[in-house]
């Protein structure tokens, strides 16, 4: 059984290991100044999508070189998860200097080694593109995809080791529920949740406290917390990233909540196609249970909590907490009827509360810097920050948190760093694909819950995807619609059907055989499936059409009267042109699949349309640029 002093005594002496990582970084002038050899922590991405791209084995090379140099003495290489630029990676940060390399391969790891690490010289060709300007070399925290974050619910990812309980509890780890437990009664715990105002963060906005009051005055012989971790939006991947990154930030606080509301077991429902969170929530909880900080008498009290993990299938209805808990307890996973809510009658019929990753992770840090803090962050009604999965057609795609009430451009065109290759921003779409497609004269709008829904989106989960000049929204509310269609569970009619038809609706649209009944049609629909769909998923799956009529019916009405996909993206009413540019090379002629470009060498060539397959093969090949769609 682990005491308040036995925590305080790891954070003492883990801390003084790790506190190079929290020292203050500054900038370094290029040639007037070098790293000066002392201790040194080389932190090594450790998410999915860094470990996709040999991370690992980066990792373990530069502990091997480093150890091989005579140099594993003072300096560390060390796992963490997510550094959020997950465009760059694979990603190292090397403290306390906080220079920061993207990009990095197997064979950079010696040159690493023996000119940053031996010498101390900066291997500038491997920083991050922001680090290096006009002969300043920024560290990682001067970098404005940093710089302009609030970091709560990610505070520990990418500084920390998540393998290692000790780190987590030198950053005041397991503080806050030593705090509820010995301190406070289950009340006190709840108030200062719902003074706190935090709302869940899983899509709907909940208060927290106000559903953890709920479980905690319904009397039961038994009572469940559960972890959603059931991440199934296209593109979206923040609750990942936190379990693979910082997972004791979830666990201590399921057993906060457990405190709360009388519960003695929890679950974290997490899908098994994660299987480095997976492993790192496996480590987490057996290191917590031998510390005694998971288990029987916790701290000393009375007070038992226990957590066990649980595999989803990957099934995206299972995101619906109903469903959710129909897959816990081994059935196939389909919605209730909501008859009553969870917090009365959920898991097996007992008092259960369902908060998700994000939302679970923002529990220790306001019982440690308190409610003023985390209030003074964000807005009145949406205090805090939120993470968003930033993607799609923006320069610095990964993880972003910031305060609620920053503007969609501050995240797009400040920390995302704009759009690729000078074009245009379209739209932006929130929520996944529950959410809806907002346009660029709205980009000045604040991001929190009221505002989105004004405007037909959510904040959902947090996925963000970002459309340029070149993406038709009839076709990405296609896209979404066939996400939808696939994903559905088939239990409701308005779901299981509505939802078919408004795709096939979409589909004859994008192939050019659409009428303007069509599109009277799909307002129907959507306005029929939002209300009478069972779940929250069917009720929203028409946001996507929803939306992109009401801002973009213009493209709609292209496709349908002038048979137009003005974005040319819609192949079905693509036509390819050879234009005067043409030198005559004809590569076009020589790669095309069907022979159907003719024309003499040094002359212009011409596409027959009628045997032309649309493949754009010739607009690839073409080193005069004389190809153009229309």
């Amino acid at each position: 059984m682990i005491t308040i002093e036995d925590l305080n005594k790891i954070k003492e002496e883990t801390l003084a290991k790790i506190s190079l990582r929290k020292q203050e970084q500054r900038s370094i002038v290029d040639d007037k100044e070098c790293i000066k050899l002392h201790s040194t922590h080389v932190l090594v991405c450790g998410g999915t999508g860094c470990h996709s791209s040999e991370g690992d084995k980066i990792r373990e090379l530069l502990a091997e070189k480093v150890k091989e140099k005579g140099l594993d003495g003072h300096i560390k290489v060390i796992l963490t998860g997510c550094f959020g630029l997950c465009e760059s990676g694979p990603n190292i940060v090397i403290y306390p200097e906080g220079i920061f390399y993207s990009h990095v391969k197997l064979e950079d790891v010696n040159e690493i080694v023996e000119e940053h690490l031996q010498k101390g010289h900066v291997v500038k060709r491997l920083l991050f593109k922001e680090s290096y300007v006009d002969g300043v070399i920024k560290p990682v925290n001067e970098i404005n995809f940093y710089k302009k974050q609030t970091r709560v619910a990610l505070r520990n990812c990418g500084l920390i080791n998540p393998e290692n309980i000790d780190e987590y509890i030198a950053l005041d780890g397991y503080q806050a529920l030593s705090k509820a437990v010995t301190e406070m009664t289950q009340q006190e715990v709840i108030d200062l949740v719902k003074t706190s105002n935090l709302r869940g963060r899983g899509g709907a906005g909940f208060p927290t406290g106000k559903k953890w009051e709920t479980a905690f005055k319904y009397s039961a012989d038994q009572k469940y917390v559960i972890c959603n971790a059931d991440e199934g939006d296209p593109g979206a991947f923040m609750d990942r990233s936190i379990l693979e990154g910082d997972p004791h930030s979830v666990l201590e606080a399921m057993a906060i909540c457990g405190y709360a509301i009388g519960a003695n077991q929890g679950y974290v429902y997490v899908r098994a196609e994660y299987p480095i969170a997976v492993h790192r929530l496996e480590v987490a909880i057996e290191q917590a249970k031998e510390k005694g900080l998971l288990g029987k008498n916790i701290f000393g009290t009375d007070f038992n909590f226990d957590i066990e993990l649980r595999l989803g299938a990957g099934a995206f209805v299972c995101g619906e907490g109903t469903a959710l808990m129909e897959s816990i307890e081994g059935k196939r996973g389909m919605p209730r009827v909501k008859i009553h809510r969870t917090s009365h009658k959920g898991l097996w019929g007992k008092p259960t509360i369902i908060n998700n990753v994000e939302t679970f992770a923002n529990i220790p840090v306001i019982f440690q810097k308190g409610v003023d803090w985390f209030r003074s962050i964000g807005t009145k009604d949406s205090p805090g920050t939120k993470v968003f999965a930033l993607g799609g057609k923006v320069k610095n795609t990964g993880l972003v948190e910031i305060p609620m009430g920053v503007t969609l451009r501050d995240i797009i065109f400040d920390i995302g760093g704009g759009i690729p290759n000078d074009k245009k921003f379209k739209a932006v779409q929130t929520g996944g694909p529950s959410g809806g497609c907002i346009p660029e004269k709205y980009l000045d709008i604040s991001v929190d819950f009221e505002s989105l829904a004004e405007l037909g989106s959510i904040m959902g989960s947090g996925g963000m995807v970002v459309m340029d000049e070149d993406n038709c929204m009839v076709d990405i509310a296609r896209f979404f619609l066939d996400f939808t269609v696939e994903e559905s569970c088939g239990k409701c009619t308005p779901c299981r059907e509505g939802t078919k038809r408004m795709l096939e609706t979409l589909e004859r649209i994008t192939k050019g055989e659409g009428t303007l009944e069509n599109i009277d049609t799909l307002e129907s629909l959507s306005g029929t499936i939002t209300i009478a769909s069972l779940c929250g998923l069917g009720q929203t799956a028409a946001n996507p059409v929803i939306s992109t009529l009401k801002y973009f019916r213009d493209e709609y009405e292209a496709h349908v009267n002038e048979k137009r996909c003005p974005s040319g993206t819609c192949q079905s009413l693509l036509e390819y042109f050879i234009t005067e540019k043409c030198i005559g090379c004809t590569k076009c002629a020589r790669n095309c699949p069907v022979s159907c470009i003719s024309g003499e060498i040094k002359e212009r060539h011409v596409i027959d349309t009628e045997k032309c397959i649309k493949c754009g093969t010739c607009m690839e090949v073409c080193p005069a640029g004389a190809v153009i769609k229309k």
